[in-house]
């Protein structure tokens, strides 16, 4: 068992506190760095992807009735003409049409399977009241937060490596018995990108993502950091990409996510934004959790400063989903592509950190305005996702 992150999404996770203390002032340095800049303030627009500007409504009609609710746009409610109620004017293709079913990929990978819990669209999921107003009264009257930006000084970078990348010995220094052993093929302290920025000296968790194409496997390390003897990661997990992702850790493990989770499925990717569509859920955490999870989640993990008995602190794996009468109309076109996706393919709780924050890859165009937008909606707008039993353990 480890306890898990804490803070703000850079200080999020501190499965055990001396790891923190102990990666070069990782701790300190996430301070310093001023954990999410993340962006801006706003909110969305109720066609998503349907109205003009972006998916379009004479692509209304493409969109709406090809995408039906379960599409990225295409007509929220009714996967209508146009992306919004009916529709009209002029445009491009709803992307609810065009992308029902369309999985991320990630350098020629996809992103796990269409029946995977990330993939999975829960628009018309049946909410849990219950939970809903339990995590509620955890986190109070705040907004969500992108907890990426800053001219790419925030995120989680995702590298892409080819299938002839050298294999690099790594070192699991906290939980061994939960790593998947190397090597990995992560590249070299000189080139790679990572969380925090260097790879000798980073600050805050330290995540290292690296998708290797032709094999499509995914590599994830928590805490890593360059060493002269190699890489050295307080844990690590390798993932198939060609298979459904729940069931390849032990029930019981963690990942290089507090709860067990592959991270790079959960990254909202600035080219996918930009793309018109985004089709997985997304990754979020909150401060405290109980020593509980439920699926897709395999481990759960509760910050020291977290009561366990907590009856309003949600388990890991918990799923959010932005409420349908969130109106996104008149927003700006990436905000809307990412409120639609929070609307179709909702977050889900991966890890501790500050109350709804939610990670992207650390890429400088992300627009300040379109994050103000983002940091405008409040967290009220969400409601949970009924899980699907048991709570584990």
């Amino acid at each position: 068992m480890r306890n898990n992150r804490i803070g703000c999404a850079s200080l999020e996770r501190s499965k055990n506190w001396s790891v923190l203390f102990s990666l070069s002032g990782a701790f300190l340095g996430a301070i310093a760095f001023g954990c999410s800049s993340g962006g801006s303030s706003g909110s969305s627009s109720t066609g998503g992807a349907g109205n003009a500007g972006v998916g379009g409504a004479s692509g209304g009609n493409a969109g709406g009735s090809g995408g039906n609710p379960t599409g990225i746009g295409g007509g929220l409610a009714t996967g209508g003409n146009g992306g919004v109620a009916s529709g009209g004017g002029s445009g491009t293709a709803g992307s609810g049409g065009a992308n029902a079913g369309k999985l991320p990929t990630i350098g020629g990978c996809a992103m796990f399977t269409t029946d995977d819990a990330w993939n999975r669209d829960i628009y018309d999921s049946g909410p849990d009241a219950g939970w809903t107003q339990r995590l509620q009264n955890l986190v109070g009257a705040i907004k969500i937060h992108p907890d990426f930006g800053g001219q790419g000084a925030y995120g989680i970078p995702i590298n892409v490596v080819p299938q002839s990348q050298q294999m690099a010995p790594i070192t699991f220094d906290s939980w061994p018995d939960e790593s998947d052993p190397g090597p990995y093929p992560f590249p070299g302290p000189t080139v790679v990108s990572i969380e925090g920025n260097s790879p000798t000296a980073c600050s805050g968790d330290c995540h290292l993502l690296v998708v290797q194409q032709g094999t499509c496997m995914l590599y994830e390390g928590y805490a890593c950091e360059s060493r002269s003897d190699g890489w050295h990661c307080a844990n690590g997990a390798k993932w198939d990409l060609t298979q459904n992702s729940y069931g390849q850790r032990p029930m019981g493990w963690t990942s290089a996510d507090a709860a067990g989770l592959p991270i790079a499925a959960g990254i909202l990717r600035y080219d996918e934004v930009v793309a018109g569509a985004v089709t997985h859920a997304i990754r979020f955490t909150v401060h405290c959790t109980i020593p509980q999870y439920v699926a897709p989640a395999t481990h759960e993990a509760v910050p020291p400063s977290c009561d366990p008995a907590n009856p309003d602190a949600p388990p890991m794996g918990l799923r959010v989903r932005l409420k349908k009468t969130f109106a996104t109309l008149g927003l700006r076109p990436n905000v809307q592509v990412i409120l639609t996706a929070m609307q179709h393919y909702g977050m889900i709780l991966a890890d501790n950190g500050s109350d709804f924050y939610f990670q992207g890859d650390a890429d400088p165009r992300w627009d300040d305005l379109d994050l103000t937008q983002l940091k405008a909606v409040p967290a009220s707008e969400f409601e949970v996702v009924a899980p699907v039993p048991p709570l584990m353990p």
